[in-house]
């Protein structure tokens, strides 16, 4: 070629001098030889086509059973700065004692995560009014319980590690204290319905002692399950209670009734409001205030301080036989009684909570459904059974979300159908799925990421997706085939024509996807299961699909010509 000849297209090519431009065509340059090298291929794999399409097919298949090696969750945990802790300190605690071992706890928090703690809230005791109890999520029952609040200085904490310091630290530290850990996030508060573990055990029946032994075998065997953390009884049987009894004979022999024994202890004990209130209004501000009267608390200290208790009558009589005192007229012994009564269907009610720890939820629900099964002779023949909270509504939401992704794949199948007016295509669009599958098991598979809702949520969004690209490449390639009637030529032709839309619509999501997946949201199993099917579909769309278009038009096109050549 002559000089005259190529001054236009250097000047054409040095008078452009914008960037965007420049990069355009080097990103169109290197674009084409990218699917130039993507053509090349695609006829290798289409010449070798029956192998290819069952190794990959046995891939796919194979990736799948990865699905059972991932664990099961409902949501998952996501890192946090705050911590719910409580701690119950031995039964029959005063609510002052607790107050100080709750102070001492704070201290070996701060000490045990080293710097990580920004503030720590306790509340000791029962709240004021029962409203506040019925709306908090927490197991206070008594003067013995505190809920303790940890404010982290990291946001982005993992509060699975911090969990798992303080239980073995606190322990360590404070034997015969209990310490529990509930859900800090809003959503496992709301999965819960308010109870404070995911897994909710409940025994209900009217045999309320042999219920609770019965309890208590169940949470030595939940306890030896691996994962399952902070299982405990919410009910108490065993809260230390002084008992009065009156001796009725002896107090009629001096004229005192049971009820001047009981108004005459709780006076003492309680205050002169638990038997008579009385108001004194003060008349410069008309304000009334109520008086109680009682004995101050470091005056009655032990059982013998108790039983000098003064019992007055409060009628005149000539039997009086003047001032008796409690421990004559009645016999007061210590006893273990019921902390807190919960009852369902009318009839007592005990819960045994059980968390996950270190081990997906869905495994830590099955060995305890095991467990509960394998206890069924020693369950009272009175008392009834039942799982609830969070892991029991996974097993509906796992089958509704499994259900619907089925239904999805055949609603678009059926679809595709009616569109392509033909069953075979439909079915070939859709052979790039078991490669979403496969992919999305391995993405969660290498990242560690459990089954969960969000993840089958990307799943079902990969599976349209995949479905849209691959209805592209079969709808040219059938095009092609109906011009020049060459089934490999048609599906290669496809593959290369329809390679630009195909990476454009999965690259988009897939980049879309990538900062919920590297986030710390609940939502990052969702980005990683699209990220990882989307990859996979991608390479199934462009590489497997026109296989099987080739492998099935071609062996039509040669039964066909068979057919016509007998004929």
């Amino acid at each position: 070629m002559s000089p005259a000849h190529d001054q236009p297209g250097q000047l054409g090519a040095e008078s452009s001098r914008n960037v965007f431009v420049r990069f355009q065509k080097g990103f169109e340059r290197h674009f084409n030889r990218f699917r130039e090298r993507y053509g090349t291929l695609l006829e290798q794999a289409i010449a070798r086509r029956n192998a290819f399409v069952i190794i990959l097919l046995t891939i796919a298949v194979c990736s799948c059973s990865l699905f059972f090696f991932l664990g099961r969750d409902y949501f998952p945990e996501i890192r946090s700065g705050i911590m719910t802790m409580h701690m119950r300190a031995p039964l029959g605690t005063r609510i002052e004692v607790a107050g100080r071992i709750a102070t001492l706890v704070s201290h070996s928090i701060e000490e045990l995560l080293a710097g990580q703690v920004e503030n720590i809230v306790s509340n000791c005791g029962l709240p004021v009014g029962p409203h506040n109890l019925a709306f908090i999520p927490t197991p206070t029952i008594g003067s013995q319980d505190c809920d303790l609040t940890i404010l982290l200085k990291d946001e982005k904490s993992p509060v699975w590690d911090y969990r798992r310091i303080l239980r073995k630290g606190l322990r360590e530290r404070y034997p015969g204290t209990v310490f529990t850990f509930q859900p800090s996030d809003l959503t496992a508060k709301i999965l819960n319905f308010g109870a404070p573990a995911p897994i909710d055990v409940q025994i209900n029946g009217p045999d309320m002692y042999p219920n609770y032994e019965y309890a208590r075998k169940l949470v030595g065997k939940f306890r030896e399950i691996p994962g399952a953390a902070d299982v405990v009884i919410q009910q108490t049987m065993r809260t230390p209670t002084l008992t009065v009894d009156g001796n009725r004979t002896f107090g009629l022999g001096v004229n005192r009734s049971l009820k001047e024994m009981a108004d005459n202890l709780l006076m003492t004990t309680a205050g002169s409001q638990q038997v008579d209130q009385n108001y004194w209004l003060d008349p410069s501000t008309g304000m009334s205030y109520l008086i109680n009267i009682y004995t101050p608390q470091s005056q009655i200290n032990s059982v013998n301080s108790l039983k000098t208790i003064p019992v007055e009558s409060s009628s005149d009589s000539s039997n009086d036989q003047g001032v008796q005192l409690l421990g004559n007229l009645a016999e007061i012994s210590a006893v273990g009684t019921p902390g807190v009564i919960t009852h369902g269907n009318i009839m007592p009610l005990f819960n045994i909570y059980v968390s996950a720890e270190g081990r997906d939820l869905g495994g830590v629900l099955a060995d305890v459904e095991k467990v509960a099964k394998s206890m069924e002779d020693e369950k009272p023949r009175t008392a009834e059974l039942e799982i609830h909270g969070q892991a029991s509504l996974m097993h509906d939401a796992y089958f509704e979300l499994i259900f619907g992704l089925i239904f999805a794949v055949v609603l678009v199948y059926l679809l595709i159908v009616i569109n392509f007016q033909s069953w075979l295509d439909p079915f070939i669009i859709i052979t790039a799925l078991p490669g979403a599958l496969a992919g999305i098991a391995w993405a969660l598979f290498l990242t560690h990421t459990r089954l969960s809702e969000p993840a089958l949520t990307g799943a079902i969004m990969t599976m349209g997706t995949a479905t849209a690209n691959s209805i592209l490449v079969v709808s040219y390639a059938r095009e092609r085939l109906q011009e020049h009637g060459d089934a490999l030529l048609a599906a290669v032709e496809a593959g290369v024509t329809r390679f630009r839309p195909v990476l454009m619509t999965a690259l988009a999501m897939i980049f879309g996807m990538v900062p919920m997946a590297i986030g710390y949201s609940q939502n990052a199993p969702l980005g990683r299961a699209v990220i990882g099917g989307l990859l996979v579909a991608t390479f199934f769309t462009l590489f497997f699909v026109p296989c099987v278009y080739a492998m099935i038009y071609n062996r039509r096109a040669a039964r066909q010509e068979g057919l016509t050549y007998n004929g």
